[in-house]
């Protein structure tokens, strides 16, 4: 068995990796300062022995001779929700989503070398910014706004790449690097704002359903559980050391659409109300995914509709 440090574990992707880590019988270090993630999402993990939970901030070393071996370091740590309204938002915490990003991405590459890890990066799809092709392949470089409200998260991404591909150049660190597309499922925070939550929860209370833009603009969006499939796919390929590769469902969906189907699935008597675009949000999201399955064998299984209502399950017994 291994031993597996998540940054970023009580979060709502790392919450579903810690499960399936600890279950498998690895050791997990759980490492989170709790800004976006929620000790809620692994109290049914804290009493197993191989599961440990620290609350802590990665943009400080993490120095524990308790675990002066770690096998894996999965560094998904940091705020992802975009939304300006929202108190758990890279916008809310602009400082701490560019140290977690840089400082707290150097850190674990210096921890990945010290206890001679292998680390995935987990980067995101934001880093295409708003996208000139589609879909949107590894290769693509992105146009992205470097002063705009959303760049204390899309260009500190990118800084975490650059970050990670150098310690893999110059200083031979086993990693990878995955953009994570957006992703959906079960232990969301209900206090943000994204599409699926603001969606799903003004669906269910028969409020307005708040589109931003005229809807036209589109998403991909992955199931959380496929997602972590890929994610763990390529931690586990040897041949996806320095390799850059996108995780997402190319499904690709109107937001109007897809508020939608959030309203007929939750039978909501919801109107559609239409708001100003935030600035720099991007127009298109789909990803191109021919080099998860070819060098992962990955692919989504989870159908929108399948996921949604998991997701609107999960939503019905936390509100």
């Amino acid at each position: 068995m291994k031993t597996i440090l998540i940054s970023g574990g009580a979060g709502f992707i790392g919450s579903h990796l810690c499960d399936f880590a600890t279950e498998r019988g690895d050791t997990v270090i759980c490492l989170d300062n709790l800004i976006s993630g929620t000790e809620k999402n692994v109290a049914h993990l804290l009493s197993k022995k191989n599961f440990n939970f620290i609350n802590f901030d990665v943009s400080q070393p993490f120095l524990n001779r308790k675990f002066s071996k770690i096998d894996e370091i999965y560094h998904l740590a940091s705020p992802a929700d975009p939304n300006a309204h929202s108190r758990v938002s890279y916008i809310a915490h602009p400082f701490e989503t560019m140290k977690v990003n840089s400082i707290g991405t150097w850190n674990m590459c210096d921890l990945a070398l010290k206890t001679g890890a292998r680390l995935l990066f987990a980067s995101t799809s934001e880093i295409y910014g708003d996208p000139e092709k589609s879909p949107q392949d590894e290769n693509y470089r992105g146009n992205v706004s470097t002063t705009g409200p959303r760049s204390v998260y899309d260009e500190s991404k990118r800084f975490g790449e650059t970050i990670v591909a150098a310690f893999v150049r110059e200083k031979a660190m086993d990693g990878r690097i995955v953009r994570i597309f957006n992703t959906y499922g079960p232990r969301m925070n209900v206090n943000e704002g994204r599409a699926v939550v603001n969606f799903i929860k003004e669906a269910l209370e028969n409020k307005p359903l708040t589109i931003y833009g005229s809807g036209s603009q589109t998403r991909s969006f992955c199931y959380v559980s496929d997602q972590v499939e890929g994610l763990i796919n390529a931690m586990e390929t040897e041949s996806a050391k320095g390799e850059v590769i996108n995780i997402g469902n190319p499904d690709e969906k109107t937001i109007l659409e897809f508020a939608k189907t959030i309203k007929r699935l939750t039978n909501s008597e919801s109107e559609i109300s239409y708001n100003d675009l935030p600035q720099d949000d991007p127009k298109q999201r789909k990803p191109d995914i021919q080099k998860a399955r070819v060098l992962l064998g990955w692919q989504p299984k989870v159908n929108l509709e399948t996921g949604l209502l998991e997701t609107i399950n999960y939503f019905k017994k936390v509100l």
